[in-house]
C-alpha cells in the first residue's frame, strides 16, 4: 500500500471524517495517514482500542513514537494518560492495551538507526520554549540531533508562522486554524516537504497543536525489511 507516500508534495488528512479500518488484533482500528507498505509498513496513523482490547507482545525494530490522544494506553511500563508523548526506540518491544479504552497518534519505522533513547513526556512535562508572535505556550518534548517535538498553543485569530528548514508534521489537537484556502480542525494531519514554511491563522476559539520539525524520512532511516 502507498498512501501520501511521495514526500516532495503537501498532504491533509482530515483524520476524523476517515472511517476506522479494522487491524489484525480484535478491538484495535486505525485510520491511516500515511503508508508504504502493508501490514509491516513505514506508518503514521490514528489508532483506536476498544476497552479491554490489546496487542499481543511485538518488537518494534524500526522504532515507535505515540501521542495519547483520548483515555489512557498502557503496556507492561506503566499506564499513559492522554496527553502523554513516548518515544520507543528501534529493538524494543511491550504487549500495548487499554482496559478502558483509548486513541493514540502513532509513527512506525521513522526512527533513526542509531536512535536509542527512550523518552517518556507525561503531560506537562517537556522544556518550555519561545514563544513567537500568537504563541501562548510552548512546551518541548523532544530534541535531538535533527529532530524537534513540540506543543503549542495559539492565541485567538493569531497569525503563525514557522519555518520549515527540514520537514515538518503537525497534528491539530483541538480548536481549528486556517491556511488561507483549507479549515484545519481536530485531528486534521499536516506534512510539509522542506523549505515550505507554515502560515496558518488560528481560529476563534485558539489551536492547540502538536508538530515535528525533521526531515520527512532520515537519511539513515531504520532499514525497512
Amino acid at each position: 500500500m502507498l498512501l501520501n507516500a511521495d514526500l516532495s508534495m503537501r498532504a491533509l488528512v482530515h483524520a476524523a471524517n476517515l472511517d476506522w479500518v479494522s487491524s489484525p488484533a480484535k478491538g484495535v482500528e486505525r485510520r491511516m495517514l500515511f503508508r508504504i507498505g502493508e501490514e509491516k509498513a513505514r506508518a503514521t496513523s490514528i489508532v483506536r482500542y476498544a476497552p479491554g482490547s490489546h496487542f499481543a507482545r511485538h518488537s518494534h525494530a524500526g522504532g515507535e513514537e505515540f501521542l495519547v490522544l483520548e483515555g489512557t494506553f498502557q503496556d507492561e511500563t506503566g499506564d499513559f494518560p492522554a496527553g502523554t508523548y513516548v518515544r520507543n526506540p528501534p529493538g524494543t518491544g511491550h504487549a500495548p492495551g487499554a482496559e478502558a479504552g483509548c486513541t493514540i497518534f502513532v509513527k512506525l519505522w521513522q526512527f533513526r538507526r542509531d536512535d536509542r533513547e527512550r523518552i517518556v513526556r507525561r503531560p506537562g512535562e517537556g522544556v518550555s520554549g519561545d514563544l513567537r508572535p500568537g504563541v501562548v505556550t510552548s512546551l518541548e518534548l523532544f530534541s535531538g540531533a535533527d529532530e524537534r517535538v513540540v506543543f503549542e498553543e495559539w492565541d485567538a485569530g493569531a497569525t503563525i508562522e514557522l519555518p520549515n528548514p527540514t520537514g515538518l508534521e503537525l497534528l491539530v489537537l483541538a480548536g481549528d486554524c486556517s491556511d488561507g484556502s483549507e479549515a484545519l480542525d481536530g485531528w486534521t494531519w499536516l506534512r510539509l516537504p522542506a523549505g515550505h514554511g507554515l502560515h496558518v491563522r488560528a481560529g476563534p476559539q485558539g489551536t492547540r497543536v502538536w508538530y515535528k520539525l525533521a526531515p520527512l524520512l532520515h537519511a539513515d532511516v531504520c532499514d525497512f525489511t
